[in-house]
């Protein structure tokens, strides 16, 4: 099945990703976007170093990834779904770590 690897990614990551982005906007409201653009920035650098990465590793022959169970759709020798995993993985770390930051800095301050 080709959208195998497509699939499998979605129903890991969009769930938490969508749980997570619910409890920023209601912790931050209004400023979600600006919390969003200050870490988008890492999340794209880190997944395009990531893909590239893995571009070498797959050119050299350290790893394949298997044919019929993704889109065949590639960034270099990258599949699309391989490069979009890099970029839903940092956006959970990100989204993750923005709400413990945002947490421990509220803590800190009634400690205070």
């Amino acid at each position: 099945m080709k959208t195998a690897y497509l699939s499998h990614l979605c129903l890991y990551a969009l769930p938490l990703l969508a749980l997570l982005s619910l409890l920023l906007w209601r912790r931050d409201g209004k400023q979600t976007g600006a919390v969003l653009r200050a870490i988008a920035p890492p999340i794209l650098i880190v997944a395009a170093w990531l893909t590239a990465a893995d571009h070498v590793a797959i050119s050299q022959g350290i790893w394949v990834f298997g044919e019929g169970k993704h889109l065949g759709v590639y960034l270099g020798a990258v599949p699309i779904e391989e490069a979009l995993f890099f970029l839903m993985t940092n956006s959970l770390v990100g989204v993750a770590l923005s709400l413990f930051v945002g947490h421990f800095e509220r803590l800190s301050r009634v400690h205070a």
